[in-house]
């Protein structure tokens, strides 16, 4: 073979293999493009069921607008929503956001992450309490999840726990929930975000841990709140995701 023979089949090697790498970044294009469209599809299917599921149950819920006390303003037919869902524990209502949700709780904290109230397969799952916590009045810290949905569905709204006009509205600093044997008011004394972490999530202690604990997720707080806050006290937490999974967006409040 000749010189020049050899030349043209070098260019020919090279712009084969040009060609077979441009292939193979299309093809990956197309695959990522088919990928993300099938999150996006699925992404809306899943929020649509879930309002759906809202709109539903939320005839378990009836609004006393006439009544100006906070604990009596909220019923629930805990029956109903038990029937549907037997993991059912309360109902969730924060002011100065878009929560008003009724609250499960599973035997681990990840089941409620990908499934709905009607334990469905969803993307968006639902608010969820810890499953080590007993909702029944004698927790120390009730801590409650929820994902931070784009459209603000779920703990999507809690974020605006951090801003300065939420904050400067006297009505935002009560947070209402409602179990079948309580109708509960907590004050709240901290907010803040945080690197993911499992100390503020803490919902058991021992000897002096407890006022500690109280100590720390105070100083923490964005806001100066003038609540005090003693070992004798039950506290409420909500937490959810922020910045891709990197930190949490944290909200305590201490019953009343």
């Amino acid at each position: 073979m000749n010189r020049k023979n050899k030349e043209e089949n070098i260019k020919k090697k090279r712009k084969t293999n040009k060609n077979l790498i441009s292939n193979i970044i299309l093809i990956l294009f197309i695959i990522l493009f088919i990928f993300s469209s099938f999150k996006i599809i699925m992404w809306i299917f899943n929020n649509k069921a879930n309002k759906e599921i809202a709109k539903e149950i939320s005839q378990a819920i009836t609004i006393n607008e006439e009544n100006e006390d906070l604990k009596d303003k909220y019923s629930v037919d805990f029956t109903m929503l038990k029937e549907r869902n037997p993991d059912t524990v309360g109902f969730l209502k924060v002011n100065g956001t878009n929560i008003e949700h009724i609250v499960v709780k599973g035997t681990d904290n990840s089941y409620y992450l990908k499934h709905n109230f009607n334990k469905e397969n969803n993307s968006a799952g639902w608010i969820f309490a810890d499953y080590k916590n007993k909702v029944d009045g004698t927790d120390k810290n009730l801590v409650i999840y929820g994902h931070n949905m784009r459209d603000n569905s779920m703990f999507g709204s809690l974020k605006n726990i951090l801003n300065d006009d939420w904050y400067n509205e006297e009505a935002n600093k009560y947070v209402t929930f409602v179990t079948e044997n309580d109708n509960s008011i907590y004050e709240i004394f901290s907010v803040y975000q945080v690197a993911e972490e499992d100390y503020y999530i803490t919902t058991d202690f021992k000897d002096n841990e407890f006022n500690d604990f109280i100590k720390t997720i105070q100083s923490r707080s964005k806001f100066d709140f003038p609540v005090y806050v003693s070992e004798n006290d039950n506290i409420l937490t909500l937490s959810t995701c922020a910045n891709n999974n990197k930190y949490r967006v944290v909200l305590h409040a201490k019953k009343l």
